[in-house]
C-alpha cells in the first residue's frame, strides 16, 4: 500500500493537479519572461527547442505504446483489460509520457526565457515523480512482472532517471 493518496478511485485528482501545473507553466511562460544577453539567449532558445522536440518524441512514443497495449487511459490507475507495455519507449523508461512532458516543459521555459516557468517545470518533475510512485503501486498490484520491469528500467528520463 502506498503512503501517497489515491486522489479518487482511479487517481482522478492526480490528473486535475497535473492540469493546474500545465496551466501555471503556460501562463508563466507567457507572462513572466526575462531578457537574456547573448550568447545565453541563443543557447537557451536552441536548447529549449531541442528539449521540446525530445520531450514530444518521448511522450508521443509513450502514447503509441500504451495505445498498442490497450493501456491508454487519462488516469494513473491501469485499465482492467490493459497489458503491461515494455516495448518501444517503455524499454527506455517506465513513464515516457511523464518524462517527455517534463522535458518539453523545461524546453518551453528556456524558449520563453522564464525563470518562473523553469521553476514550475521543476515542480512538474517533482509532481510526476510522486504520481508515478503512486501509479506503480497500482501497476505492481495489476501486473505480476512489474517488479522485475521496474528493477531493469529507469523511471522518467532515458539514461538519467
Amino acid at each position: 500500500m502506498s503512503k501517497l493518496p489515491s486522489l479518487g478511485p482511479r487517481g482522478e485528482g492526480w490528473v486535475a493537479i497535473q492540469g493546474v501545473l500545465f496551466a501555471v507553466i503556460a501562463i508563466t511562460g507567457f507572462a513572466l519572461t526575462a531578457t537574456w544577453s547573448e550568447p545565453w539567449a541563443s543557447a537557451a532558445e536552441t536548447s529549449g527547442w531541442l528539449l521540446v522536440a525530445l520531450g514530444a518524441t518521448l511522450a508521443g512514443a509513450g502514447l503509441v505504446g500504451l495505445r498498442d497495449g490497450d493501456a491508454l487511459t487519462a488516469v494513473p490507475h491501469p485499465r482492467d483489460e490493459a497489458r503491461l507495455v515494455e516495448a518501444g519507449a517503455y524499454r527506455l523508461v517506465r513513464h515516457p509520457i511523464y518524462g517527455g512532458l517534463v522535458l518539453a516543459a523545461g524546453g518551453w521555459a528556456l524558449i520563453r526565457a522564464s525563470i518562473p516557468a523553469l521553476l514550475a517545470a521543476a515542480l512538474l518533475f517533482l509532481f510526476f515523480d510522486l504520481k508515478r510512485r503512486r501509479e506503480e503501486v497500482w501497476l505492481a498490484e495489476r501486473f505480476p512482472g512489474y517488479s522485475d520491469y521496474r528493477k531493469r528500467t529507469r523511471a522518467l528520463i532515458p539514461f538519467l532517471l
